[in-house]
């Protein structure tokens, strides 16, 4: 068993979301910019503003003899063309149908993996470079029809990728808590004039696995009250560093994840699109009409994949993706609970009910400063909340969860016919206690 494997399954689900969208096809327009999340383009390639490297820094408790295990994982990206025979020529073609079957220009992917193991303390000694590097690669497959006679090929080729893996550590604690820095760099110099060559010599969705025998690593998301300050200094860039399957295992995700991240057990397959909302893109997959599913099927082999599985999934297995319950409160998670409706109650009244802020009762009716999170290791704001910030607004209701946290649902003050449209829907904007500053005073 591998040290990377509890983290497999969520890694998997990174390297390939968005690598072919519903509806799966070659031709839908949600498939003609592809390539969306961690892609590491040549230094050659400026026009797009897309990054040639990302960084990833960890915090590490190791012991006497700490192992490090390190692995990158990327996409190359893979040019499928498909040409028509044409006398003793080739020539491509968008689509080629033979017998019936579909046959369409596509750019498919293979995974690239670098490995990489180093002791802690000599990691401490000095920098490690690992290099990375994909060779250019071409297959050609004949394709016949019925009869057998050869009327078109399909050919397959990769670029050349080169890169570096920069392995490097620090201690920032006494000699307890050291900062490790695994930079991967792409180094190609082709020179491309469009993002589809830069592509070509890409590392797509590339993120990294760090294990540590002999040691354990601590969360930045959340990190111990001591450990606040030096988790402050790493520096993340393109890539959100979480642990994975306990605290010996991390992986630095192009996608925003939070530690511990897993794969709902009722999901019976990737879908590739969203990460993944399997019930409803199942259902759509499903309404797909034959014509469709046959060019889903002919654009891509994990797109014929999908179709497959959908048409012949049991409604058992559907049924299991529809509001699914973990658990409540406490207790083992597999035991039965009620579900609490606050409605029922009578602990509960968010007309009535406060939360006290800086030493004042906030209530229905209380105005408010809006102060949202900043602090990237603790935030669970909405990005967009950010815009809101400094704005005064109107408590309309206090709100406890099932989870025991209490919400403040405002109104903003300056937008009168938001707040009056939000109370007749009763839908409002949401703060924690601690991210709003009451405007009346404390006693």
């Amino acid at each position: 068993m591998s040290r990377f494997d509890p983290a497999l399954r969520v890694a998997d689900a990174v390297l390939f979301e968005g690598y072919v969208l519903y509806p799966y096809r070659a031709s839908a327009t949600k498939n003609q910019l592809r390539w969306q999340f961690g892609v590491l383009v040549p230094p050659s390639f400026t026009d797009g503003g897309e990054p040639t490297a990302h960084q990833a820094e960890v915090l590490l408790e190791p012991r006497d003899g700490a192992v490090l295990h390190v692995r990158v994982r990327f996409l190359h990206v893979q040019a499928r063309t498909v040409q028509r025979a044409d006398g003793d020529a080739f020539v491509d073609v968008p689509e080629l149908v033979v017998d019936g079957e579909r046959l369409v220009g596509w750019d498919e992917a293979v995974p690239v993996e670098v490995d990489a193991t180093v002791d802690a303390a000599d990691l401490l000694a000095g920098e490690h470079e690992v290099p990375i590097r994909a060779p250019a690669e071409r297959y050609e497959e004949p394709v016949r029809d019925a009869a057998g006679a050869t009327v078109g090929r399909i050919v397959r080729e990769r670029w050349p990728l080169e890169g570096v893996l920069r392995l490097s550590a620090q201690v920032l604690a006494g000699p307890y808590v050291v900062r490790v820095r695994a930079r991967v760099e792409n180094t190609a110099t082709p020179p491309v004039a469009s993002r589809q060559e830069a592509l070509r010599h890409a590392l797509v969705a590339a993120h990294t696995l760090l294990a540590v025998a002999g040691g354990s690593f601590l969360s930045l998301l959340e990190p111990a009250e001591w450990a606040r300050p030096i988790a402050a200094v790493c520096e993340n860039t393109g890539v959100w560093p979480v642990l994975v399957g306990g605290d010996a295992l991390v992986l630095a995700s192009p996608i925003i994840l939070y530690d511990q991240p897993e794969i709902a057990p009722e999901s019976p397959g990737d879908l590739h699109d969203g990460l993944e909302i399997d019930e409803i893109l199942a259902l759509r997959t499903m309404a797909l009409t034959d014509a469709e599913k046959r060019e889903a099927r002919a654009t891509d082999p994990r797109a014929a994949a999908i179709v497959d599985r959908v048409d012949a999934m049991p409604q058992e297995v559907l049924d299991r993706l529809h509001g699914a319950i973990r658990y409540l409160r406490g207790g083992a998670p597999d035991e039965p609970r009620p579900w609490w409706d606050p409605g029922a109650d009578p602990t509960v009244s968010p007309e009535t009910d406060a939360v006290t802020v800086d030493g004042v009762a906030v209530a229905r009716g209380s105005r408010v400063v809006l102060r949202p999170r900043r602090d990237r290791h603790r935030c669970r704001t909405d990005a967009q909340d950010l815009f809101l910030a400094g704005r005064t607004a109107t408590v309309a209701a206090v709100l406890r969860t099932v989870d025991d946290e209490w919400h403040l649902a405002v109104t903003p003050d300056d937008d009168p016919e938001a707040a009056e449209l939000m109370a007749a829907h009763g839908r409002y904007l949401y703060f924690a206690p601690d991210e709003v500053e009451p405007l009346e005073v404390a006693p």
